[in-house]
């Protein structure tokens, strides 16, 4: 397989956050004496960082607040959501395996996703990923993140990896943005959360299910 650097999205991609982040929402908004949002609602919030995550939170269940003050509630939203403990079974099926099958036989792996660092870091033995990925670069690592390419290039570096060497795999528009920006070849999941039709992300592939990405890789060349 000539594809050997991966990188990856996290939230909709490798993990079914959605839930969690819900919940998290929804207990910083009761503190705020406003109303709950909806699962539906909070996968339509998620993919551009934590700001975006909690500014669009406020704005669907009232005013969006003044920046010092959502600068408080974003600190209380990850208190809230990392103190959620994590477990494997919030994997989507196939990818721990399908990620250990990847590393033993070679593959360089790296995380590229807009949650924050500390979070991402804490929920990856969590969910029993420790070790498999050989650099991850969290929202806030970098001065820009996802959909600038820089985000996904940072990683690719790290990685060692080069146009003709790498690929992204995620489930979303900025997903497809950064691996446009760097010139490689995007591999969308079909089950994420997209807030555009999986169809019109002009993914190389498209496929429903995380298991098939060994295979597929050998189809990409």
């Amino acid at each position: 397989m000539s594809r050997t650097t991966l990188a990856f999205d996290l939230d909709g991609t490798l993990i079914d956050s959605a839930p969690d982040l819900c919940a998290a929402l929804n207990r910083l908004l009761a503190e705020l004496d406003r109303p709950a949002v909806t699962l539906a609602q909070v996968k339509g919030f998620i993919g551009d960082g934590v700001r975006l995550l909690v500014g669009r939170a406020l704005a669907a269940t009232g005013d969006e607040a003044p920046e010092e003050e959502t600068v408080r509630y974003i600190a209380r939203f990850l208190e809230i959501y990392e103190a959620i403990p994590a477990t494997p079974a919030q994997l989507y099926p196939g990818v721990a395996e399908t990620l250990a099958r990847l590393k033993a036989e070679g593959f360089r792996l790296g995380l590229c996703t807009n949650k924050p660092q500390q979070a991402t870091e804490t929920l990856l033995p969590q969910l029993g990923l420790q070790g498999l990925f050989d650099c991850v670069v969290g929202g806030d690592a970098l001065p820009v993140r996802k959909p600038d390419a820089g985000h996904l290039q940072a990683v690719l570096e790290r990685l060692g990896g080069t146009r003709a060497s790498s690929a992204m795999i995620g489930d979303n528009e900025n997903d497809a943005a950064v691996a446009v920006g760097c010139g490689v070849p995007f591999i969308a999941m079909a089950y994420g959360y997209p807030r555009v039709p999986v169809a019109e992300l002009g993914a190389a592939l498209v496929l429903e299910r995380f298991a098939d990405l060994p295979e597929a890789l050998i189809t990409l060349g």
